[in-house]
């Protein structure tokens, strides 16, 4: 029995040094919708990089962006103009990676210590990518739809639980923040109180769909 006992014990040592001699995981985020990185982000701007530097600070630096704002979404109170945009310099610490006087990004957000800081977790796009009706949800949608919460659908089967709920089913077809609904849908409250999809392409935004549509 001993025996048994000492193999198992070994065993279990060299598993526990197995897993601490694996490398450390590298960025890791969940999706969200664009109307929820925008609802909890302090800043949401539209920009051009103009220039980058990296700076001498925490164990590996951060990479300071020079930006050209051309129209903030949001965060008017926190800062209005942003001039610099701090992110890690390592991508592992989901630092991201943007390219200087070539596109114009979206950028979203948090402002610590005066200071606005983004990564990969971030919700950061070329702006030429985005749709129609995402840039309709920047400019007045997605604000409208703050106090909604979007709960998302990994596997089904999927319920909303309240009212103030919109399910969130694009992960299904492992499509994300580039699905369908993260295209074209807002998550809106109605004049009844509850939350659901609204059409943000339609001509009228009156267009009301089912809350688990589509």
């Amino acid at each position: 029995m001993a025996v048994f006992a000492n193999l198992a014990l070994l065993t279990l040592f060299l598993l526990l040094i197995s897993e601490l001699s694996q490398p450390a995981q590298g960025c890791t985020c969940a999706p969200s919708h664009p109307q929820e990185a925008f609802c909890n982000s302090d800043i949401v701007i539209r920009a051009k990089v103009v220039g980058k530097k990296l700076m001498k600070d925490g164990p590996f630096g951060t990479m300071r962006y020079t930006v050209k704002q051309m129209k903030m979404y949001r965060g008017f109170k926190k800062m209005p103009q942003v001039q610099y945009i701090y992110t890690e310099a390592s991508e592992s610490l989901c630092g991201v990676k943007l390219e200087v006087n070539k596109y114009q990004y979206l950028i979203t957000g948090r402002v610590y210590e005066g200071k606005v800081y983004t990564g990969l977790c971030n919700l950061i796009e070329k702006w030429e990518k985005l749709t129609l009706a995402q840039r309709k949800g920047l400019n007045h949608r997605y604000h409208l739809g703050c106090n909604c919460k979007i709960k998302s659908c990994y596997y089904l089967p999927c319920y909303i639980t309240s009212k103030n709920e919109c399910l969130w089913t694009d992960m299904l077809s492992n499509f994300g923040f580039s699905g369908y609904q993260s295209q074209n849908y807002a998550c809106l409250k109605q004049k009844e109180g509850y939350c659901s999809w609204n059409r943000g392409w339609a001509a009228s935004d009156k267009t009301i769909i089912n809350t688990t549509d589509p």
